[in-house]
This record gives C-alpha cells, sequence and structure tokens, in this order.
C-alpha cells in the first residue's frame, strides 16, 4: 500500500461500515468471510492514513497542538 491512499476518507470510512455489517450479518462462505476482513484491514488502514495525515497537518499549522484540549483552568 502507497503512503498516499487513493480511496477518499468518506469513501474508505463507507464502505468499512457496510464490510464490518456484513461481517456482523454472518451468511457467507468461510472465504467469502475472509476477503470481506482482509478487505476491512485494507479500508481501516486508508483511514488511519487519512487521520495521520490530517493529524500531521493540524501540527504543522500549530506546533504546540498535541491533541490535548487547552487547559484554560489558569484564566
Amino acid at each position: 500500500m502507497a503512503d498516499d491512499p487513493q480511496i477518499p476518507y468518506e469513501e474508505a470510512r463507507d464502505e468499512l461500515i457496510a464490510t464490518v455489517s456484513r461481517l456482523e450479518t454472518g451468511g457467507t462462505s468461510l472465504a467469502e468471510s475472509l476477503a470481506l476482513w482482509e478487505r476491512g484491514e485494507e479500508l481501516a488502514r486508508v483511514c488511519q492514513q487519512w487521520l495521520d495525515g490530517a493529524r500531521a497537518r493540524l501540527a504543522a499549522v500549530d506546533p504546540t497542538s498535541d491533541d490535548q484540549p487547552a487547559d484554560n483552568s489558569a484564566t
């Protein structure tokens, strides 16, 4: 898998949801279930790549951000 996902995040997420739903419903052969599982793993990796890329872009804009909410108790 390349470092740059070729499928948009939303498309990967929606397909992942549908894949998980098919696996949870059952009624598929072992071979089909394994193929669905493998596709789900790939889609999860694509989604994670998009999320990691978004975090990196946000960190580049605000290097002080560490994905934690700001502590406003000192105001």
